[in-house]
């Protein structure tokens, strides 16, 4: 039965029995597809852009808080990793660049 459909849904034509062809059948994954792009993977992409951006433009100086809710001043800066200073009297943390969370917190 099944195989006697194949040429009416690939024509996408309407069987007889009134079943629907391949375009009725691609429509809502398309659909469905569709909204993932743009509520999902979308706004993600630009998200991760904008945190890239921000950790490539850090300087020596500049006040960060991590994901953690630690604020700190960046005292050097690697490859992948920041040394940054918690508090005033000289402790210093390494965190990875993708551990900040945003840049101009407040004071220590």
């Amino acid at each position: 039965m099944l195989l006697s459909l194949l040429p009416v849904f690939l024509a996408g034509g309407q069987p007889a029995d009134g079943t629907g062809g391949i375009i009725s059948f691609l429509i809502p994954i398309i659909l469905v597809i569709g909204v993932f792009y743009l509520f999902i993977y979308r706004p993600q992409k630009k998200q991760q852009e904008e945190h890239e951006e921000m950790v490539s433009n850090l300087e020596k100086g500049d006040k960060i808080v991590t994901i953690g809710g630690i604020h700190g001043t960046v005292r050097r800066i690697d490859d992948d990793s920041l040394l940054v200073q918690v508090d005033s009297s000289g402790t210093k943390l390494r965190f990875d660049k993708q551990a900040i969370a945003n840049v101009g917190g407040d004071d220590n």
